[in-house]
């Protein structure tokens, strides 16, 4: 009996128009162009338009990964939209995005912070494999500025805002080889947005203690990054059954540089082999891996058989890697 496999064939990203540069920065918060670039490699990162939302930038990106993919919107079986920012508590982004797509399947949102594109992109992998679905839209879409606190500038000057998506199809050709999950709740307090929810819901008091921001242990989350992130890898390969020197490329959580200086330290890996775009997107939480894969296949770098190695790490705590077999063509050169 053939084996059912889950295969990428169609891939997309947004990034919203506005730059917020690190001179920009520097007009708002006491930091510097030096001090942000050598404490995490960024440059500028993309902001949100005042009449955006997470559903909106999920929409743009979903869009070109199924004209890519060839898909009609009737054969779209499931959606999984991972954010981190929905757009409300309920209804759900990824019932927002169908709505805007058109589309009519079944449609849930998935919360794993950073990590929730390689959540969904599991979740999604399994339901093709099952055979109980044909084809899946997974996105990985963030708004983090929009739950920023512009007077911190240990956490201001690391995030933006953008979408990736990729459409999994059923194939009797190796796509999504192996995949590795992992949570620690015990860490939950090193990475959280503690107000808006049942156990903090919005109250003036809150918001007068800025409650409504995300709050983060730096030193602590690193730490836990640059631990998981090369096991987590590691063991994704083990289980496709290859090793670090078989991965052509290695696309990380685009979090911090120094955790990815770490990262490649650790794992013995080919700096040219691992891929970055952190320089001008910052941390786009569940959106980073998913546009970092669209940026390496629109610059033709991708090719039919390339293996990738995809991980990231996030709030909660979470983690989760993956080994992809590359089955789309190059991109058709422009004249």
């Amino acid at each position: 009996m053939t084996q059912r496999h889950a295969a990428i064939i169609g891939i997309g990203s947004y990034l919203p128009e506005q730059r917020l540069t690190n001179a920009d920065l520097e007009r708002m918060v006491d930091t510097s162009d030096e001090w942000i670039v050598s404490r995490t490699g960024i440059r500028e990162r993309r902001i949100v338009a005042p009449d955006e939302a997470t559903s909106d930038l999920a929409t743009r990106a979903s869009r070109v990964a199924l004209e890519r993919a060839s898909v009609s919107l009737g054969d779209v079986d499931l959606l999984i939209v991972g954010t981190t920012v929905p757009d409300y508590l309920f209804p759900s982004t990824a019932c927002i995005t169908q709505a805007n797509l058109g589309l009519t399947c079944p449609a849930v949102d998935l919360n794993a912070a950073c990590s929730g594109f390689m959540y969904a992109l599991q979740y999604g992998a399994s339901a093709v494999e099952s055979g109980r679905v044909d084809t899946v839209l997974v996105v990985g879409a963030d708004t983090l500025t929009r739950v920023i606190d512009f007077t911190d500038r240990a956490t201001c000057v690391l995030f933006g805002d953008g979408a990736g998506a990729v459409v999994l199809r059923a194939s009797e050709e190796p796509g999504v080889l192996a995949t590795v999950l992992g949570a620690d709740g015990t860490g939950g307090e090193m990475l959280k947005l503690a107000a808006g929810g049942a156990k903090h819901p919005c109250s003036a008091e809150l918001t007068d203690r800025r409650m409504q921001y995300l709050q983060m242990n730096g030193s602590e989350v690193f730490k836990f990054a640059v631990r998981v992130i090369p096991a987590a890898t590691l063991q994704a390969l083990e289980q496709s059954g290859h090793t670090v020197q078989d991965v052509t490329w290695l696309v990380p959580h685009q979090a911090n540089k120094r955790i990815l200086d770490t990262v490649e330290e650790r794992l013995g890996i080919d700096p040219a082999r691992v891929y970055s775009n952190l320089e001008w997107t910052g941390n786009t939480s569940a959106a980073s891996i998913p546009l970092a894969l669209d940026e390496l296949y629109t610059s033709g770098r991708l090719r039919p058989g390339d293996l990738l190695a995809l991980v990231g790490f996030g709030g909660g705590l979470t983690w989760g890697a993956a080994t992809v077999i590359w089955t789309m063509p190059a991109p058709a050169r422009e004249d």
